[in-house]
């Protein structure tokens, strides 16, 4: 099934690699339910079979490229001289920050300084890591990038090179001074990802070298929950034995970062904070909470009469994020205090739409009836006091 989706039927003989591999975005989009319904081991083989055609046309590309340049006859004088590609040509500015640039020659071949590309360091170094370029990385550490640049989603090297199996590559950022419990956005370690991809060398290098065995991501998942590998599994758990890691202690873990997310918006409130400004995805701590099903947090919250149908940039509700993640407890309460169950984001989903368990979206379309049963009870009772108002009015009462 993987190879069925992995390579396209050639439309011509002599069509090109790069043709063959590419897959426009409603390809992708079509592929999406297949893909859903794989187990968790063959979404991984398939991701990486993804990963090995990406790095071999990436390594035509450059191959290409340098091809060009050469026919060109154009040169970067002042490189370092590792690397390959267009990130190969990455400079050190004269001042020694560490912005790096892309000059173009002009038609002697010297550099010209009116036009450039600066990129951040996030951008070379990731770049280069996930071309698992170890002579770049290793000349980018070496003129003081540090091993822990990020991109916009928290990603590091060290995440790559788990994602990637790549030992080296690991061991290089290591020696660097990388942090070994780097987190991404959703607060996944590079454990989290060795050991979801059942990577066991690597599992045991971030251990060996100190990583958080207990480390728990967004979704209250610790490495050893994402492990299906057999091998990788047993010695994490053997090292958690070891350290004398008890349910109690994981159990306590699993709720400290409600703890703290409860502490924090106390103390917001007792300093006139607001508790419903939005991060950098428009959430507010209300989505937060209810994604992660964070009972106490939402229920604080609702204590402070927050916004039950504040919207993100893609229009989610902390409906749609309690729905999307299983969070029948939290659904409940925010049902209770009169959200809206039937918005729709973005997507024109509503949060029945998105949720994957059967019996929680048929507590939803309970929840559905409950709430127009109790607006029309409650329409009835404003009802009955307006006719009671009115009967027991000064002018009625003269008669």
């Amino acid at each position: 099934m993987i190879k069925g989706i992995l390579i396209q039927r050639k439309s011509q003989e002599d069509a090109s690699y790069a043709k063959q591999l590419k897959m426009e975005h409603a390809d992708l989009v079509a592929e999406m339910q297949t893909v859903e319904s794989l187990p968790t081991h063959e979404r991984l083989q398939l991701a990486r079979l993804r990963r090995a055609q990406q790095l071999k046309l990436s390594r035509q590309k450059d191959k290409e490229w340098a091809k060009l340049q050469r026919s060109k006859g154009n040169t970067a004088s002042g490189g370092s001289g590792t690397g390959s590609g267009s990130l190969g040509n990455a400079l050190m500015n004269g001042n020694g920050d560490t912005t790096h640039h892309f000059r173009h020659a002009n038609g002697s071949g010297t550099l010209s300084g009116r036009r450039h590309i600066s990129f951040e360091n996030s951008v070379v170094l990731l770049e280069a890591a996930s071309r698992n370029d170890m002579p770049e990385v290793a000349a980018l550490l070496q003129h003081g990038i540090t091993p822990d640049a990020a991109n916009e989603d928290g990603l590091t090297a060290m995440h790559q090179a788990c994602i990637d199996n790549n030992v080296e590559m690991l061991q290089l950022l290591l020696e660097y001074g990388a942090n070994v419990d780097a987190q991404d956005s959703d607060k996944w370690t590079p454990l989290h990802a060795a050991a979801t991809c059942g990577h066991l060398e690597l599992v045991r290098i971030l251990i060996r070298n100190g990583a958080n065995l207990l480390a728990v991501n967004t979704d209250g998942n610790m490495p050893y929950d994402l492990c299906d590998d057999e091998n990788t599994l047993d010695f994490i758990e053997g090292e958690m034995a070891q350290r004398g890691v008890t349910q109690e202690l994981i159990d306590e873990t699993r709720s400290s970062t409600e703890r703290i997310m409860l502490r924090d918006l106390m103390e917001l409130v007792r300093t006139g904070g607001d508790l419903e400004e939005p991060d950098y995805q428009c959430a507010t701590p209300l989505h937060i909470a209810a994604a992660n099903g964070y009972v106490r947090v939402v229920e604080f919250l609702l204590e402070q009469h927050v916004n039950v149908d504040a919207m993100d940039k893609d229009l989610w509700t902390p409906v749609h994020a309690a729905a999307c993640w299983g969070h029948l407890e939290v659904l409940e309460m925010l049902a209770q205090c009169g959200a809206d169950l039937n918005v729709r984001n973005k997507d024109d989903e509503t949060p029945s739409d998105i949720c994957e368990d059967p019996e929680i979206r048929e507590r939803i379309e309970q929840l559905k009836t409950e709430q127009e049963s109790k607006r029309l009870a409650e329409a009835q009772r404003r009802r009955v006091r307006r006719s009671q108002s009115n009967n027991t009015s000064p002018i009625s009462a003269t008669y």
